[in-house]
């Protein structure tokens, strides 16, 4: 969880802006999982969430500890805790027409994107436990996820077992494998 002290004050997250937004994209390209070339499952981590804060608390110039308290609050939730992984899942189509088809084939989809470590069940996400981001004509484009993981699987993976994610919606048939770099990156959520 993070705290006001393990934020930079608006005035030193300007002077180390561009240096921390390097080490987090490069972070954060290590916690990607493409499922196909429109849907996305991007892991959030304690750092990645830091980044989102201070980005919010810059643009809407957020200095007082009551608005500042609001955003951890808005933004905590979405850091693993030590049995999950936490994910944001999006659904990407440049063309605004097509992303409006899209999203009204994938109605549901958010219930039906999954982890599988080799050996086990699929896992499948539990989607927007905080608000609903969907109705019956459209899903969203972008969905807050949580994969909880058994004690067994947590440790198969820190073992070196293979990850896979997927969707079996319907509208978006997807299985592929994560690679072992973003494997190994998503296992230090368990620590």
């Amino acid at each position: 969880m993070l705290t006001r002290k393990d934020l930079f004050s608006l005035e030193e997250y300007a002077t180390k802006r561009a240096e921390f937004r390097a080490k987090v994209l490069e972070h954060k390209n290590a916690r990607r999982v493409v499922l196909d070339p429109h849907m996305t499952l991007y892991f959030e981590d304690r750092l990645t969430i830091q980044y989102q804060v201070q980005e919010m608390l810059r643009i809407e110039k957020i200095f007082e500890p009551a608005g500042i308290e609001d955003e951890l609050a808005a933004y905590n939730p979405l850091i693993p805790d030590g049995t999950n992984l936490k994910a944001t899942y999006m659904i990407e189509y440049p063309d605004v027409a097509e992303r409006r088809v899209a999203l009204a084939k994938l109605v549901g989809v958010e219930h039906r994107v999954w982890l599988r470590v080799d050996g086990f069940d699929k896992v499948y996400a539990v989607a927007n436990e905080d608000l609903d981001r969907s109705t019956d004509e459209k899903t969203s484009s972008v969905h807050f996820m949580r994969f909880e993981f058994d004690e067994a699987m947590r440790s198969a993976l820190k073992r070196g077992a293979a990850l896979a994610a997927g969707c079996d919606h319907p509208a978006a048939t997807i299985d592929c494998t994560v690679d072992d770099a973003t494997r190994d990156a998503l296992v230090t959520d368990f620590d």
